[in-house]
């Protein structure tokens, strides 16, 4: 396969150890594909910790492609925190995703789950000292942060992440590109000059979408939430849900956009049809 575009994926460590044979079927596939690196996530407070690294390390062992572990500042003292930093750095991973983490499930809105560091920036830091030469992204918010209290503090807080050392940036979900490329315009006109790439999620069912809005606090997107009510029938969801990722992956790219990273849900055929539509990916 040829890439006209660096891309990248996200995937998750395995919910059941059953799951773990598919989830390394998947990444091959996606391996297969050429992206610059695949991202593995990292529960709340820790809770998928082993498996995390389990996950960034079948990759570096078995792949040509960097893993990029994500990491959250949740519940951790600063050594806590340092030595998961080496932990992970000693099993060969040299790429982070360095996030503030939210808050476990459960917890009371004014109950402080952070632990001693306060913020992604923090984090960022405290990863640039145990590595110099780390490569390490961080998180970008198109609509704003839902702990946000004021206009702009979304840009406030990628400015210090890329002071603290952050190499670039990837944005958490939107479904409009104007939600994108209007965020990079206001980030670049604050003085934040890493790349920063679009977080593209392909949304293949009504009830997938509704799931998604409540958890993360974004608006509905009222065009794609109407478009998936009508279509009816699971093929036909799917088939709506690609085509307005494909659009949307064109839109950014054409706006401008340094690459496309893209949310796999561990499935591997929707994200590579969504970059071969998009003519990200050529066969």
């Amino acid at each position: 396969m040829r890439a006209n575009l660096p891309f990248s994926f996200e995937v998750y460590p395995p919910r059941k150890p059953e799951l773990q044979d598919a989830l390394h079927d998947t990444i091959q596939k996606l391996a297969a594909a050429g992206p610059e690196y695949i991202t593995v996530t990292y529960g709340a407070n820790g809770s998928s910790r082993d498996s995390s690294l389990e996950c960034v390390s079948y990759i570096r062992q078995n792949t040509s492609i960097d893993p990029l572990a994500h990491l959250t500042c949740v519940g951790a003292t600063r050594d806590e925190a340092e030595a998961l930093v080496r932990q992970f750095y000693a099993a060969g991973i040299r790429s982070f995703l360095a996030l503030r983490g939210d808050a476990p499930e459960g917890s009371h809105p004014d109950d402080d789950y952070l632990g001693e560091l306060k913020s992604a920036a923090d984090l960022v830091a405290l990863i640039r000292e145990v590595s110099p030469y780390a490569r390490i992204a961080v998180a970008a918010f198109p609509n704003g942060h839902p702990a946000d209290t004021r206009p702009g503090q979304d840009i406030e807080a990628l400015l210090a992440k890329q002071q603290a050392g952050a190499d670039f940036a990837i944005t958490q979900l939107f479904f409009e590109a104007e939600e994108y490329l209007g965020f990079v315009e206001r980030a670049r006109a604050a003085g934040v000059t890493i790349p920063i790439l679009p977080g593209i999620m392909p949304v293949l069912s009504a009830s997938r979408l509704a799931r998604i809005v409540e958890i993360t606090d974004l608006p509905t997107p009222h065009p794609l939430a109407q478009a998936l009510a009508e279509a009816g029938d699971k093929e036909a969801q799917r088939e709506v849900g690609l085509n307005h990722a494909v659009e949307l992956t064109r839109a950014v790219v054409a706006g401008g956009a340094p690459g496309v990273h893209l949310y796999a849900f561990n499935e591997h055929e929707t994200v590579l049809e969504v970059l071969r539509r998009a003519g990200v990916l050529a066969n």
